[in-house]
Order: structure tokens, then sequence, then C-alpha cells
């Protein structure tokens, strides 16, 4: 089997070369898309083995996305991490409700993030 796939949806350009550099460097592979219509046109194409998304975004936001991959059964079951500075309990109960497996805020810690992505893809699989 080759790497695992993952699609990173974050609208900071700066945040989002970062987790992709540390993502890669930890072997996965790795597709961006900088809004949740962009990660939702890109779902068919990559079909990745997880999601990170960020929920604070133009247009359609993190939670909007998880919502609509939640409704196709293509895509259902694509574990989903959240990423993001939102960190209230609202968020946070708003982004399990909607079928997150996991949540970090920012800043966050690399290894942190591999850890709980890599164990949301084991659990996955």
């Amino acid at each position: 089997m080759g790497a695992m796939r993952i699609l990173l949806v974050e609208d900071d350009e700066a945040i989002r070369d970062l987790v992709t550099g540390v993502l890669e460097g930890a072997g996965y592979e790795v597709s961006t898309a900088a809004d949740g219509q962009a990660a939702l046109d890109m779902l068919p194409v990559v079909a990745p083995h997880a999601m990170v998304v960020d929920i604070n975004m133009p247009g359609m936001d993190g939670l909007a996305l998880l919502n609509a991959v939640r409704r196709d059964p293509t895509f259902a079951e694509i574990p989903a991490l959240m990423l993001t500075a939102q960190t209230s309990p609202e968020d946070i109960r708003r982004s399990m409700n909607l079928g997150a497996a996991d949540f970090i805020g920012k800043p966050f810690e690399a290894r942190v993030l591999l850890r709980r992505l890599e164990r949301m893809v084991r659990s996955a699989s």
C-alpha cells in the first residue's frame, strides 16, 4: 500500500505550508485546499484516507465542509481532525456533533498533531 493520503484544508498559507511539511516529513502524501468548497471539489480526485480541517475559513468554513462530507455516502467515513484557533467548547461540540474524529487547537505541537492523526487513521482503517 502507498502512503496515506491526507487532505489539508487551511486558508492561511503559512500554516498550510507548515502542516504540509510536518505531514510529508512523517511520510504522508498531502493535498491542500484553501477553503471548504475547494476541498469538496478535490475529494473525488484525492480520495484521502483522512482530512485535517481548519474551522475558520472564508466561504465554506470547516464545519460546513464537515457537514457536506458527512452527507455524501462516498466520503462520509473519512475521518477528520479539526485544527483550529476556534477552541471554544461550542466549536468543539459542534465539530464532534458533525463527526470530527479529533480536535487540536492552534498553536499546536507537530508531534501531537502526528500522534493524533496516526491514531485517527489507524482506528479508521
